[in-house]
């Protein structure tokens, strides 16, 4: 017998120890660049990200609007409601940890159908029954872990979708304010293209311009109101946007500001690359997605494993209630399973949950990969746009300039119509640009402050 006990104890050993030495996933293979590529000096010496990023754009309507989605978003709520199921489901998973423990009382009463005083009799039964299974592999720690970090994960998920709310309550703002700028500048547009057409027609019936400058104008004019609609119907989209990220109705929602010259252009310190790593809540959730991964392929190698149950009940039994306490009762139990045959599902599970974790190492790489690519295109976006910016304005100057001879010219007789209706096409083209490059340079820095994580950090940080 001493030689078989020791060669149980020493496999038993042997099993611990290869439980214990369990594989740590692997660390990211990608390493942060040195610096920004697209990144200039002034970059390095902005202001670093803050919580409430979006003040730094100096609009109180901005203002109000982020907080309002914030507070009502549905995307929002149900981030924080998967947090409670998280938390929830990270105690169930720690409950087998400890001892189960149940109470008992029973009363019963037995007899024959016809005269047996030997099958009859009273019995009442009070105790309680506790059992508890050994964590000897670590099994119920690791699904412990997996839980908890599966918490941690949908904590960082909720950041995530509040940063994206905000930076699309933003965005559409300020889409919705340059629209509904652009539909102004068309307004002007066509005003300056029915006086156009009125002097063409002053001009018609005293003879000194033809049947054909007035349909071109008469057309030009037709081509702004129709553009004028298209962007009113665009505006009137974008604030239909705006409102579902607000969570309320359109007729709810008013946007006063009519220019986006009312909105700060940001100064945003984008630091070196190797912080994003620890200021974005999505990597953060992809972080903790892994650790979970890695936790679960542990508890599924455990679980091929043998497990030991140690159980007991304490208590009192008697014939009589009066005399119940009289007679103290206990028992102790110990079982031990250990799986033989199972066709292999053991086994699958423990692939099933290696495979998932070099996915999720896969996509935690891939994250980060992607968060540098984020701020690189927003700091591409920006530089260029500026410059584009820089380049505009001397178009726009010019257009004006152009658009303003053509037509003294054209009054004089200097010119034809068709020079006049050129230069107001590239003055209007050219308006047009000035806001939608404007916009863009805004929503770069939304974008930038986004890529950055928005201020976000770990709680405890």
């Amino acid at each position: 017998m001493k030689p078989t006990l020791a060669a149980l104890a020493f496999s038993l050993v042997s099993l611990a120890l290869a439980a214990c030495s369990l594989e740590r996933p692997a660390a990211p293979a990608t390493s942060a660049p040195a610096a920004w590529q697209f990144a200039t000096a002034a970059d390095t010496q902005g202001a670093a990200v803050p919580r409430d990023w979006w003040t730094a754009f100096g609009n109180a309507e901005l203002d109000a609007l982020v907080q309002q989605a914030h507070a009502n978003s549905n995307d929002i709520a149900a981030a924080v409601a998967r947090v409670g199921e998280a938390q929830a489901s990270a105690r169930i998973a720690g409950a087998p940890l400890w001892p189960n423990v149940s109470g008992f009382a029973d009363a019963g009463r037995q007899g024959g159908l016809v005269v047996n005083n030997e099958v009859a009799g009273t019995s009442f039964d009070l105790g309680l029954a506790a059992s508890y299974e050994l964590d000897f592999w670590g099994r119920h720690r690791a699904l412990r872990d997996a839980a908890v970090a599966n918490y941690d994960a949908s904590r960082f998920d909720r950041d995530t979708v509040a940063l994206t709310v905000c930076a699309d309550t933003a965005n559409s703002w300020l889409q919705t304010v340059a629209l509904r700028e652009r539909a102004a500048i068309a307004q002007r547009n066509l005003d300056t293209a029915g006086a156009i057409l009125a002097t063409v027609e002053s001009q018609y019936r005293a003879g000194a311009a033809t049947r054909l400058d007035v349909a071109q104008q008469r057309a030009a004019v037709a081509a702004q109101r129709r553009t004028l609609e298209a962007r009113r119907e665009d505006a009137n989209d974008s604030l239909a946007t705006l409102a579902v990220l607000l969570g309320a109705s359109v007729t709810r929602v008013q946007v006063a500001t009519t220019v986006l010259d009312a909105v700060q252009v940001p100064a945003i310190g984008a630091g070196v690359p190797s912080a994003v790593l620890v200021q974005r809540p999505d990597l953060a959730r992809a972080e903790a997605q892994l650790a979970a991964a890695s936790a679960n392929v542990a508890a599924a190698r455990a679980a091929m494993l043998p497990s030991l149950t140690l159980s007991g009940t304490v208590g009192f039994g008697s014939e009589r209630v009066r005399t119940l306490f009289d007679n103290s009762l206990y028992s102790v139990a110990a079982g031990l399973t250990a799986p033989i045959f199972n066709a292999g599902s053991l086994a699958a599970g423990r692939d099933l949950a290696i495979a998932q974790r070099t996915e999720l190492l896969a996509n935690y790489r891939a994250a980060i990969v992607a968060a540098f690519g984020d701020v690189e295109r927003a700091l591409n976006a920006i530089h260029g746009i500026e410059a584009q910016l820089a380049a505009h304005a001397e178009e726009l100057d010019e257009a004006r300039r152009a658009l303003a001879l053509a037509q003294s010219r054209y009054r004089a007789g200097a010119e034809t119509l068709l020079v006049v209706l050129n230069a107001q096409q590239t003055l209007f083209a050219a308006e047009d640009e000035g806001v939608q490059l404007r916009l863009a340079r805004l929503q770069g820095a939304v974008s930038l402050y986004r890529a950055l994580g928005g201020g976000w950090q770990r709680a405890g940080a």
